[in-house]
């Protein structure tokens, strides 16, 4: 599989972790600055490797038009982001994994046919 001329690759792994990072930390700003407790949120929150994916996966979308990926092609997306980050391969087989278990995971609540 070669890579998609359409997504160029966009930065850096750790440039890409950071900017994760203080997104995920605006997150749980504003969740406490709500009134919840981490004890309650924290373990929903993706990781910052998990976060990177997702944000690889959403880019790659945008460039595709915009059009929600067949299972198959979120597959294909999926794996394309560990060949080209290695190092984000842990984080692509989770969110490819069976477990389902966070509320954020868009796939937890899709009815998979």
């Amino acid at each position: 599989m070669t890579h998609d001329e359409n997504t160029p690759r966009r930065a850096s792994l750790e440039l890409l972790r950071a900017e994760a990072a203080d997104e995920l930390s605006v997150l749980v700003d504003e969740r406490l600055h709500g009134g919840e407790d981490p004890w309650d949120f924290m373990e929903d929150l993706p990781t910052v490797d998990e976060l990177v994916v997702l944000t690889l996966r959403a880019e790659n979308i945008a460039a595709n038009g915009g059009v929600r990926p067949s299972q198959a092609r979120h597959y294909r997306v999926l794996r394309q982001i560990a060949l080209d980050y290695p190092p984000l391969t842990k984080a692509v087989w989770r969110l490819l994994g069976e477990e389902k278990h966070r509320r954020w995971d868009a796939s937890a609540h899709a009815d998979v046919s």
